[in-house]
């Protein structure tokens, strides 16, 4: 050891942390060369005794190289100790560790010893780098960050999953909210940062974020871009976001050491695997019971004493409502009329497909916004990926009768046309085995195309004439052989071919014809004998 460096460091006013670390002392035995320095009267003299002349004296106030040690009373922990200080705890969580299993009171300067001597003094070699602190007024800022928590169980699956530490840090009082996720996605940011002012009860003016993707989509010294959904959340609160420059860690170093790393290190380190949810509920008693209730290094105050005399009252309250975590995204609209978000699909208008929109999908809805911010649907949010949200306003009109089709409207629709409509359907959606659906769909579909009292008149003579089946019926009503018209001619304008409903046969079973080889144009002998007589022919396709 350096004599004349003691003693300079001494007459320095140098603190026992300093001498520690600089001589590779414990502290006992600075006390005791700081008491013969005083003794000596060598800390107010103006000249200080030559190197030989203080060794000596040392010597003779000190026969022996170095005060005695004694042994650790944590020597029983040594392994222990070792084990937790490679997980990369620090001493005051280790002592807190070995009180929590032992249920012992343990002394901090005795694990500090005993680590001291199992690691040996610290070597800082090298330049040391220059640095301003800078302290903010309270509720003015605070600063926040994610950080690996390493394993914890799934409480929904109960596998092992990747986690990751939120922590939030008020500025001026060091006071912090932290939680464990699962993920870093966006809604799991606004979700914590909602969790985070409930429980300060209050919104800091301004928020220091990393250059995460969640918080910032273009990191920029003059010029950052923040994420839509954060801006959002921020017009919500009413706080500012001041991205940290990028590649700069250092410069928001109260959530970086005094927030990220010291969850890690006190809170995390050590500990055994246990489920998120119950980790979580002791992660926030530890916020308040042993992160607020240390006495901070730089404030020399505990932070929840000094959050709640001075920085709780200067936050800005939190709104009536708290923010409904909304995120943004852009998505092409495909040629199903639908576009993807997290694995649901949600319509948009057909007139819109093939192009880009704009959106929010909030806890219970999902907006669709064009690039002109014009809302342009709205939905509720799927539950589950792979769902279809689909608004039959959004299809082309000509589609959607075939997609609403089913075999109890069909029928409905057919009866309410007429009872040969009601038959014709009917039997179309009896036959065995080929299903008839779709043409007994069409065929009351013609009811939009003619009027439904002309679709009832082809349906009957179809019947009439065995022939009930869609590509009878609409040939019929092309032809104009229902009594409405006939070669265009429309049955009100006084047509001269026109053959009342009633004069037609009435309706008889059948059995089903024959399948024809290709169309037959028959006609029926009443029809040649009528034609004799200067009558109108009727044409029926079979």
């Amino acid at each position: 050891m350096d004599v004349l460096e003691l003693v300079r460091l001494l007459r320095r006013g140098a603190s026992d942390r300093t001498l520690t670390a600089a001589l590779g002392l414990n502290r006992r035995t600075v006390a005791k060369y700081r008491r013969w320095a005083r003794d000596q009267r060598l800390l107010e003299r103006p000249d200080l005794p030559g190197a030989a002349e203080l060794e000596a004296a040392l010597q003779r106030a000190f026969p022996s190289p170095m005060p005695p040690q004694q042994t650790s009373s944590l020597v029983r922990f040594r392994d222990e100790i070792a084990a937790l200080r490679e997980r990369g705890m620090e001493i005051a969580a280790i002592r807190g560790r070995l009180e929590e299993r032992h249920r012992e009171p343990v002394s901090y300067s005795a694990v500090w010893r005993l680590v001291h001597r199992l690691e040996g003094p610290a070597v800082r070699n090298g330049p040391r780098d220059v640095f301003v602190r800078v302290e903010t007024p309270a509720g003015q800022e605070a600063q926040v960050d994610f950080g690996y928590a390493g394993r914890a169980l799934d409480p929904a699956t109960g596998a092992l999953r990747k986690s990751w530490v939120f922590t939030l840090v008020l500025s001026y009082s060091r006071h912090q909210y932290a939680e464990l996720v699962f993920d870093q996605r966006v809604e799991t940011w606004l979700l914590c940062h909602r969790h985070a002012f409930d429980f300060f009860g209050g919104v800091p003016a301004r928020i220091v974020p990393d250059n995460l993707k969640a918080a910032v989509i273009r990191a920029s010294l003059h010029e950052p871009v923040a994420q839509r959904a954060y801006r959002e959340c921020a017009l919500h609160y009413g706080f500012l976001i001041d991205p940290n420059p990028p590649r700069s860690p250092h410069l928001k170093g109260k959530v970086e050491q005094g927030g990220v790393h010291y969850v890690k290190r006190n809170f995390l380190a050590g500990r055994d695997l246990e489920s998120l949810d119950g980790r979580n509920a002791k992660l926030r008693a530890w916020c308040t019971a042993i992160a607020g209730q240390r006495v901070h290094g730089t404030t020399r105050e505990r932070p929840l004493t000094r959050f709640e005399r001075v920085e709780r009252p200067a936050l800005q309250p939190l709104p009536p409502a708290p923010y409904d975590l909304a995120v943004w995204s852009r998505a092409r609209v495909y040629r199903d009329c639908h576009l993807t978000f997290q694995g649901a699909y949600y319509s948009a208008p057909f007139r819109l497909v093939g192009q880009e929109l704009w959106l929010r999908a909030g806890a219970r809805t999902v907006e669709l916004f064009t690039k002109e911010h014009a809302l342009v649907a709205t939905h509720d949010r799927a539950s589950a990926p792979g769902l279809r949200k689909t608004l039959l306003a959004h299809l082309p009109p000509e589609k959607v009768p075939g997609l609403i089709l089913n075999r109890e409207d069909c029928r409905a629709q057919a009866q309410a046309i007429g009872p040969a409509t009601a038959i014709v359907v009917g039997q179309l959606l009896d036959h065995r085995p080929e299903d008839r659906l779709r043409p007994a769909g069409r065929l009351v579909q013609l009811a939009t195309q003619y009027a439904p009292e002309r679709v009832e008149r082809a349906c009957a003579r179809a019947l009439a004439y065995g022939t009930g089946d869609f590509v009878s019926v609409r040939r019929i009503l092309q032809a104009g052989l229902d009594g409405g018209r006939e070669h265009g001619g429309d049955a009100a304008a006084g047509g001269r071919n026109q053959l009342p409903l009633q004069v037609l046969p009435p309706l008889q079973p059948s059995a089903p014809p024959p399948a024809p080889r290709g169309f037959a144009f028959v006609r029926h002998t009443g029809e040649f004998v009528a034609a004799l007589l200067g009558a109108a022919s009727v044409g029926v396709a079979r």
